[in-house]
């Protein structure tokens, strides 16, 4: 039953990508572009996006681990490098993965390059993590994580 709603959930959330148009560049460029010819549309899915968070989060509370209590160099690092490949070519990683799916050639580079660069960081980080006792291959249970 899991994988049954599992899948569910993530072909609505791909189709609302989709139906949003962020799975488009161009829409998600012209949303940043507040200095030229802004397409403010952007901000109503955010938005929705975040009041259905909102909610389905204070359900789940009880069931999530709290989110880590101190902002560090890692965090603010990866928050500033998201937001730079974002402003560049308008690709985040879930609206990646739905253009990929139907078919979006710039989605296949990006989707290639996000695989890329989650390989480095273990390769990277897993000597670091190993010293401090770590498990890379288990993803962390945090909200919003």
């Amino acid at each position: 039953m899991r994988p049954l709603f599992t899948f569910s959930v993530g072909l609505a959330f791909g189709l609302g990508l989709c139906l949003s148009g962020m799975t488009l560049p161009s829409k998600v460029l012209g949303f940043l572009d507040v200095a030229g010819a802004w397409d403010p549309s952007l901000a109503f899915v955010m938005g929705g996006a975040v009041a259905v968070g909102l909610v389905l989060f204070r359900l789940a509370r009880s069931r999530l681990a709290p989110p880590p209590a101190r902002i560090d160099r890692g965090l603010v690092a990866g928050s500033a490098l998201f937001g730079i490949g974002w402003g560049l070519v308008g690709f985040c990683p879930g609206p990646a993965l739905a253009a990929l799916g139907v078919g979006e050639p710039k989605a296949l580079a990006f989707v290639a390059a996000m695989i890329a660069g989650t390989l480095a960081h273990r390769l990277v980080a897993a000597p670091k993590a190993a010293v401090l006792g770590l498990d890379l291959a288990r993803p962390r249970e945090t909200c919003g994580a």
